[in-house]
């Protein structure tokens, strides 16, 4: 080989040992440099990335919808297979589809009254066939031990009671929006064909015609619109009842004192039955479901598949229905009695977001109504035969469905009523009776509001104060209990991290990264990592994060001078600690507020994905080599310090959590109807959390966070609630850190004169101490 030869050569070898290092360099600036946090891919997503993340949350809802549909089939299966007595087991079912539905308060024993005064007769109709009556029967008492009954429920509605002996004992509910006066065709409104509970009188029946709450919009407090029934509702969820419930305890009062009129009577073979239209039709369903002392049931305007449930009005809204209960799944807890389902006459609205929930009722397609069909009778054949279930397609096909062989139609209509008092004006006492069954429920709610303290103190009898070891050991029931029962788990295991990142902004002191982590299928967690410039190599340093509020963005927590953040995720990085700004998905209005609407009837909410996308996010930061593992904390503003209370609960790897511009007494601001501050009156339509009264107010939040550092921060003058609230409920916070556990150097609270702001004072010294980083 010449000399030529050999330089050639050198220079080839040369220029590849070059590109190798080259390679090798490029390589390491991937991991390692401050252009992308170590184990990070490019990340070259186009578009907004938080609209994706709702998006691709709402593609992951839909799909557990479904799958829920899959496991009901399933289970429904397995009972109509086992060889276990029926009626034991539908008794786990009942008791749990009457939890759901809030039918969980005894009722009362009474005989209906004659709504009747000395100016004013109960009798308000007559003919040859029958009498009408005015009545009232109480369903439920006051719920304070000490009250004298000042927030009783009862139901209020008419009796028919035919002239001679009765064929059958009837309950007929009308929907929402008809009258019980229609409904027996004393006034105006309803077509006669319609009016099934005069028809059923005529027919030899007494029947009970209770009202229900209509669904009639209004401005509330000088704020949100939204209807009658969605104002109810809300207080109601909060306090682990549902005005289907109360309207269902009405129905189910009806049929105690029916059964007790034929056990009296000596006719035990009098047929009870429950026939309903739209929401009556809905509470029909139910009651037979519920109560096995219904011996015919017709559901009329109302049968459907619920996978949709969402899109339906907020007071239909049923948390954890869709795991155990579609409409075929109900029915079937009726096999064995007689069942008729009228697909006709579904009710239909739409309402607008007005500061009420949007919503549609409409007619299911003959093909979703022949799905949902045939799994019902699948059901029943398995247990009566597919022919005792019925459908009908008119209101003519009624009474014949109901008494089969036995019917003989009435050949005329009853002539003219004749009024007992021609001076009663039925419409405007129908209006009347409204508003006082509006107001028993209302007051009945504040009632449970009042007593949900002593219910909350005894959920948590089995919390062992005596130290922080024995507290440590007993507070993990809690989070159990938080984690499936309140905030709602998927069984679903966190993705790879597939993490990707890109350097996005860059100041004299920091730069900022925007990362993307995969947490489930479809869902994914993004924020901003700001990291100081003054970080050393293998040097560790503490993480904040610094979470935004409603409808915000991470860089509104570092850029812009927001009068709410006022920076300060960039003024923590600042002082040194290594902040990262999630985004969290309550973010575009409606569109994040459905989510949690289709995440409710599966028993979860929004922090259901919340919550795994913080614990992703963790999973993360302590795969950096700068992030001290051991000191990751969270700080949250407005709906960011809703967060501060859920997630670090849950997730314990946060180290501390503050609570800012949030703190509260958190079930009165959902459920009173009295302070200014509740969300009753606004339209944050999703803030309402299933049966929170009876478990978890902001102090058992704290306390699942305790005995790690605690703190709020709270401006005088911030709308969110008022300083004697927000001091009653942290009171209890501190007993517990300093009186019972001896460690209230662990708990702070921050009052400054300010709105609904960060201070960022108390709560940066507060991280400089329990972070154990010197102040700058």
């Amino acid at each position: 080989m010449n000399t030529q030869q050999l330089q050639g050569n050198f220079m080839r070898n040369w220029f590849q040992l070059c590109c190798v290092c080259l390679t090798f360099a490029c390589c390491q600036s991937v991991t390692h440099s401050e252009d992308m946090p170590r184990g990070t891919q490019p990340l070259t997503v186009e578009g907004d990335i938080a609209s994706m993340m709702i998006d691709g949350i709402d593609r992951f809802l839909l799909r557990k919808i479904d799958d829920a549909k899959d496991d009901r089939v399933t289970a429904m299966q397995v009972r109509a297979e086992s060889s276990v007595d029926r009626e034991t087991a539908l008794r786990p079912l009942r008791e749990r589809l009457s939890q759901i539905l809030g039918v969980r308060d005894p009722r009362m024993a009474g005989v209906p009254a004659l709504n009747a005064t000395i100016l004013q007769s109960g009798l308000v109709q007559k003919n040859e066939r029958y009498r009408t009556y005015l009545i009232r029967w109480d369903v439920l008492a006051d719920p304070s031990p000490t009250a004298a009954n000042l927030a009783s429920i009862h139901g209020e509605g008419l009796l028919m009671v035919p002239v001679g002996e009765s064929v059958a004992a009837v309950v007929a509910i009308p929907d929402a929006d008809v009258t019980t006066e229609q409904l027996c065709g004393l006034v105006e409104g309803l077509p006669a064909e319609k009016q099934f509970a005069r028809q059923l009188a005529e027919s030899g029946c007494q029947v009970i015609v209770p009202m229900l709450i209509n669904r009639n919009v209004s401005k509330r407090n000088g704020r949100a619109e939204m209807t009658n029934r969605e104002y109810l509702y809300r207080p109601a969820f909060e306090l682990g009842r549902q005005l289907i419930g109360y309207e269902l305890q009405k129905v189910l009062g009806a049929i105690d004192w029916l059964d007790s009129e034929r056990q009296n009577r000596n006719r035990p073979e009098l047929p009870v039955m429950v026939v309903g239209h739209g929401e009556g039709g809905m509470l029909a369903m139910y009651a037979a479901a519920l109560d096995s002392r219904v011996q015919t049931t017709a559901v009329l305007g109302y049968f459907a598949p619920r996978e949709t449930c969402w899109q339906e009005p907020l007071d239909r809204n049923v948390f954890a229905r869709l795991n155990d209960f579609g409409d075929a799944e109900v029915c079937s807890m009726i096999a064995g009695r007689k069942l008729i389902v009228g697909n006709f006459d579904y009710p239909q609205l739409e309402l607008c977001s007005t500061g009420g929930a949007p919503a549609i009722l409409k007619a299911p397609t003959a093909e979703e109504f022949s799905s949902e069909y045939g799994r019902l009778q699948t059901a029943f054949a398995s247990t009566a035969g597919a022919d005792a279930v019925q459908r009908i397609s008119d209101y003519s096909e009624l009474l014949p469905a109901i008494f089969s062989d036995s019917f003989q139609p009435v050949q005329n209509q009853t002539e003219a009523v004749t009024v007992a008092k021609p001076e009663l004006d039925l419409v405007a006492y129908s209006n009347a009776r409204h508003v006082r069954q509006f107001e028993e429920i209302d007051r009945h709610n504040q009632a449970l509001l009042r007593e949900s303290p002593f219910v909350r103190s005894k959920f948590l009898d089995q919390l062992d104060q005596s130290s922080v070891a024995a507290y440590e050991k007993t507070v993990e029931r809690y989070r159990d209990t938080f984690r499936k029962d309140v905030i709602g788990e998927f069984d679903e295991p966190l993705l790879p991290l597939n993490a990707r990142s890109c350097k996005s902004w860059e100041t004299e002191k920091y730069t900022g990264h925007e990362v993307m982590l995969d947490v489930f299928p479809d869902v994914m967690a993004y924020g901003v990592l700001l990291v100081p410039k003054d970080l050393k190599p293998l040097e560790k340093r503490p993480v904040v994060v610094c979470q935004h509020g409603l409808e915000g963005r991470p860089t509104d927590t570092f850029m812009n001078d927001h009068y709410a953040y006022h920076d300060f995720a960039a003024r923590l990085c600042e002082q040194g600690f290594i902040t990262f700004s999630p985004q969290n998905p309550y973010i575009f209005q409606d569109r994040f507020r459905t989510l949690q609407r289709k995440a409710n009837p599966l028993g979860k909410t929004l922090f259901s994905v919340i919550v795994p996308q913080h614990q992703q996010i963790v999973n993360w930061l302590k795969t950096q080599p700068n992030v001290d593992q051991n000191r990751i904390a969270f700080y949250g503003l407005s709906y960011g310090g809703k967060s501060a209370m859920r997630i670090p609960a849950l997730v314990t790897d946060y180290c501390l959590s503050i609570c800012s511009a949030d703190f509260n007494e958190w079930v009165t601001k959902n459920a009173s109807t009295r302070q200014n501050f509740s969300y009753v009156w606004t339209g944050e339509y999703e803030i309402f959390e299933w049966d929170l009264g009876s478990t978890f107010n902001y102090f058992e939040m704290a306390a699942l966070i305790c005995p790690r550092p605690f703190m709020v921060e709270r401006g005088h003058f911030d709308g969110v609630g008022t300083d004697d609230w927000v001091a009653f409920e942290y009171a209890k916070v501190r007993h517990l850190y300093a009186a019972k556990l001896g460690i209230g150097n662990r708990t702070e609270i921050e009052w400054f004169v300010g709105p609904h702001t960060i201070n960022g004072k108390g709560t940066f010294d507060f991280l400089q101490k329990h972070l154990n980083w010197p102040s700058r």
